[in-house]
């Protein structure tokens, strides 16, 4: 027994042995594979003007060919894979070139109050009719469960038939037990129900919340339930605190749901918390990112090595596709709930505002400069918003002064939204290297009511004035600022090149740009904006193979205003699909 044992035996390892290898030779060489895309419209995005390739082929998570689809055959056939694009168009993946990652994550566990064509909200009841149905499903469950709020995001009071912002007793129609807040569409705005705001301990006795926010109170003092800026943030950052593993994980997971699907396949989270930070941080720590991620700390919050860590390096690198790329400074609030800060009155003033009402800054002058001199003291790349020309002159002057003593090459600061751009300020912004990500989106969503009740014709015309900045010298990103809007790719796209508003209203039609310069916005110049300018943005061999697919070509699409319509069929990281559209083209 024991001499036929033992040559069994042996016989049984080397066949394992066998299938062990064989299996391992397999899995490398799936690795390895080439794949080759050929048979539709192959836009490399290099240059000034469009450049198309007849094939190009990935292979190990990067581009090795651009060129014909014969020598792409010949060359890699042999141990590759074909894809025949159908006609269909294939370029660069998209970078956010402004959005708030986590947050998106967040308000998709949320109820959708957003106003037509993005949800149901087009009047009180409207909302609290979706609300009410809201808080008896799962997710309204769980994040009462987990928060103890019934929560809302995305209504528009230009957008609403009431012309105006719900109130606490509004809400109360919801529930009196449990506290419910709303978010406005813009994000510097909230309101609160009755059981909300005794939480909070706003009461008659305690309705002025300082600088950098507002309680809106009625004739008697009482709030309305209606909060500004610091005010509402002051509801949100403890609630974001509240989050547990379990639900931090769901964000990141929902979050990179929503950007695959759109073809962004480098997130940004443009204001990062300190609980969001570290919850951002987990999810590195787990791995469970398979998008790019980078985070951009708000530097009000105290940001130092510890916080930065190894997640901040100098040379732009992640760590399980995870990064900090800088810190976040705000200056002000948002044009279409009145919160920017402008140097010239408001066309029309809230509701009870009597005399010139120009907005408001969120720190002073000096507080300002303290924090720009911070990151450039520390080599941080720095985003700021500001959306009114007042607070975009704080930046430049606050800029300039660091510039003076701190300046070092290559710091590709930033400034976020830009709406309220005066043309004097754009020969600043190239005289100090910034970069801007502005917002056109706000000509669909906001447009008209820029026009009519904001800046009025002339300010409001000239909103992210995209053709003078490009025309200036200057590369620009285009974002969406979710979950503000939704990260729709295409809708970014649409107005940045149309400038159309929900009204079919043309708002500037002199800052319009060409769909091959939108596209710049969005994959070349975006990577450029992160410093990647290296490993994406382009269809260059070396670089990621990092590459989303459309049912058209949004160069040579028949009609431009149909751009919004453009579907993103497949989004591919580094040579795998993370997101494939199932429906029919």
């Amino acid at each position: 027994m024991k001499q036929l044992t033992y040559p069994i035996a042996v016989l049984l390892v080397l066949l394992t042995c066998i299938v062990s290898c064989n299996k391992k030779t397999t899995e490398k060489d799936s690795a390895n594979q080439a794949i080759i895309y050929y048979g539709g419209d192959i836009l490399t995005m290099e240059g000034d003007a469009p450049v198309y390739a007849e094939a190009i082929v990935a292979q190990n998570g990067k581009i090795v060919f651009v060129g014909t689809k014969q020598e792409a055959l010949d060359k890699y056939k042999e141990n590759g894979t074909e894809v025949d694009l159908k006609g269909n168009t294939l370029l660069p993946a998209f970078l956010d070139g402004h959005g708030h990652f986590f947050g998106v994550g967040f308000t998709s566990l949320t109820a959708n109050i957003l106003p037509d064509p993005d949800g149901p909200g087009k009047n009180f009841d409207s909302i609290i009719n979706t609300l009410n149905k809201y808080k008896d499903t799962e997710n309204g469950k769980y994040v009462v469960n987990k928060l103890g709020w019934i929560i809302g995001n995305g209504y528009d009071d230009s957008q609403l038939e009431e012309k105006t912002h719900p109130t606490a007793s509004d809400l109360d129609k919801v529930s009196t037990d449990i506290p419910v807040m709303i978010m406005h569409q813009s994000g510097h705005l909230g309101v609160l129900n009755s059981k909300g705001l005794e939480l909070m301990g706003y009461t008659k006795e305690h309705n002025d919340y300082g600088q950098g926010g507002k309680i809106w109170i009625d004739d008697e003092g009482n709030p309305t339930g209606l909060l500004e800026e610091g005010a509402i943030f002051s509801v949100i950052g403890p609630l974001m605190g509240k989050m547990d593993d379990d639900m931090s994980t769901k964000c990141i997971e929902k979050g990179q749901e929503e950007y695959a699907k759109k073809g962004y396949l480098t997130a940004q989270d443009g204001r990062t918390t300190t609980p969001q930070l570290a919850a951002l941080k987990k999810g590195a720590e787990n791995k469970q990112y398979y998008l790019d991620i980078v985070s951009y700390p708000d530097i009000t919050q105290g940001l130092d090595s510890t916080s930065m860590d190894s997640y901040y390096t100098h040379d732009h690198t992640y760590k399980n596709r995870f990064r900090i790329g800088g810190a976040k400074l705000t200056l002000d609030g948002s044009p279409q709930g009145r919160t920017a800060w402008l140097t010239q009155c408001y066309h029309t003033n809230p509701t009870g505002i009597q005399g010139c009402y120009k907005g408001y800054e969120i720190i002073d002058n000096d507080k300002a400069t303290e924090y720009v001199k911070e990151a450039y003291k520390n080599k941080w790349q720095l985003l700021c918003h500001t959306n009114g020309d007042a607070a975009i002159d704080q930046y430049l002057n606050a800029i300039d002064e660091a510039q003076k003593t701190l300046n070092y090459d290559d710091h590709r600061t930033v400034m976020i939204h830009g709406q309220n751009l005066r043309k004097d300020q754009i020969p600043e912004l190239v005289r100090l290297n910034i970069m801007p990500s502005l917002f056109p989106m706000h000509t669909y969503y906001w447009g008209d009511w820029h026009v009519q009740a904001i800046f009025g014709p002339k300010r409001g015309n000239y909103i992210s004035p995209c053709r003078d900045v490009i025309d200036a010298g200057l590369k620009i990103t285009s974002h969406h600022d979710a979950p503000v809007t939704f990260p729709n790719s295409m809708r970014v796209l649409d107005a940045t090149v149309n400038r159309i508003s929900r009204n079919k209203n043309i708002i500037g039609a002199d800052q319009r740009i060409s769909p091959y310069e939108g596209l710049k916005t969005l994959t070349d110049w975006a990577a450029y904006q992160y410093f990647e300018e290296d490993s994406k943005g382009t269809l260059t061999v070396g670089k990621l193979a990092d590459f989303v697919i459309l049912d058209q070509n949004p160069v040579t699409i028949d009609t431009l205003t149909n751009i919004y319509k453009i579907k993103i069929l497949e989004s591919i990281k580094e040579g795998k699909t993370v997101y494939k559209n199932t429906d029919s083209k």
